[in-house]
This record gives C-alpha cells, structure tokens and sequence, in this order.
C-alpha cells in the first residue's frame, strides 16, 4: 500500500487568467526537483506530480438540453451549477483512499474545446503519484459537493485580479478563441456570465491557504501551456 496522494487546489477564478499556467508551473517544478534529487535523467523514474485541470467536469451539451431550462443552461455554461460537482467529488474521493501498487491508475475526463464537450478517462494519474495539482473554478466554493471536495485538499491557493482587468482580458480571450464574434459580443457574454460566476465564487468562498495576485508578465508562462476561457 502507498500513502495517499497530496492535493494541491489551484481556485480558479473564471475572469481571473494565470491558472493554468501557475499549476502547470508548479507541476513542472514538482517534477524537476524530484528528478535531479534522485539524479534521474533518462526518464525512467516517473514524475511524482500530476496536473488535473476542472474543465473535464463541464456538463454535457447533452445534459445540458435535459435540464428544466436547457436556454439558461446553454447561456450559462460556465456556471457552477453546469459541472459534475458529484463526478468530481467522487475523483477526489478516489485520489485520497490508499490503493495497493497493482492497482490501475486513477482517471479524470478532460475537455475536448472543438467538440465542446468533455472526454471521459482521457487524463491518468498513476500509482507513482505523490502530489495532484487540481485547477477549476469552483473547487473552494463552500457549499454541497464543492464543500466536500475542498475537504479533501491539502492546500488551496486562490488566484485573485480586479474586476476590470479581468473583463478586459475576458473579451480579447473570446474574440481570440472564435466564442464572440467581436468586442461587444464578447463584452456582453462577459458580463452576462463570466462576471456574475466570479462574483459568486467570492462571495461563497470557503477557506483558502495563499492567495496569488494576478499580474501580466508575457515572460511568465509555462512551455506548452495556454490559457483558457
């Protein structure tokens, strides 16, 4: 039997960017260390840390049409109320419980942004791992599943920007990525979805252990990562 696993929470803010990249950072640093400690180079040790993004979580279009009001659903994706809080409880559940070393490897969905929907089983967190860190919008959000979940985690660090510079960047992210057609269009979803899910997250934060303030530094940014709406 191994110990269970450490998880590190990174909150992600919906109009606050740097997350994604401060935890594939951390992953990497994580695996650097860990590696020249053992002086392993050749790739045969596996890495001891593991980056499990949210977005895996999203509600499908499918599940979405099935609610009571699929128009508000659809409009609000994004929304804690459009996530699998159950799904991800229950990963968190399983990262946690001490598992024997022939067991199979734990596995979390992922989030396919050309088909919009999520992918089930696409990411694997192997036996080997020590540290998981998660990064979402609604991990340290204080109620249900959420609440639960956070239980589970061993540190939280939250992600913090002003309002107004997180609608800035919202809108030239939307335009970018094809999601608006241009400022106002990406202006108006902002306002109408990203915005008030970012007030929410606040105002029913729960306990967090570090909160990282948001800066631009174009330097910054970790090889390979890319931030997402």
């Amino acid at each position: 039997m191994r110990p269970t696993t450490s998880i590190i929470h990174i909150q992600r803010l919906r109009f606050a960017p740097g997350k994604t990249t401060l935890a594939a950072k951390v992953v990497h640093v994580l695996n650097a260390r860990y590696h020249e400690t053992l002086r392993s180079t050749d790739g045969s040790t596996p890495d001891i840390a593991t980056f499990v993004p949210m977005d895996g979580y999203h509600l499908t279009r499918a599940q979405l049409s099935a609610m009571p009001d699929p128009d508000t659903a659809h409009a609000r994706r994004g929304a804690a109320f459009t996530f699998d809080s159950a799904g991800f409880l229950d990963l968190l559940l399983a990262l946690r419980a001490p598992i024997s070393s022939d067991a199979p490897a734990i596995t979390a969905p992922s989030f396919d942004h050309a088909a919009k929907d999520p992918v089930a089983s696409a990411i694997s967190v192997p036996n080997s791992c020590r540290v998981v860190v998660l990064e979402g919008l609604y991990l340290a959000l204080d109620e249900g599943d959420w609440a639960r979940a956070r239980e589970c985690m061993d540190l939280v660090w939250f992600v913090e920007v002003d309002e107004a510079t997180a609608r800035r960047r919202l809108v030239k992210r939307h335009v970018a990525a094809g999601i608006a057609k241009d400022e106002e269009d990406a202006g108006q979803r902002a306002d109408a979805n990203d915005l008030p899910n970012g007030r929410e997250i606040i105002a029913k934060r729960g306990k967090v252990d570090e909160i990282v303030i948001s800066r631009e530094d174009a330097e910054w940014r970790a090889e390979g990562t890319e931030e997402r709406s």
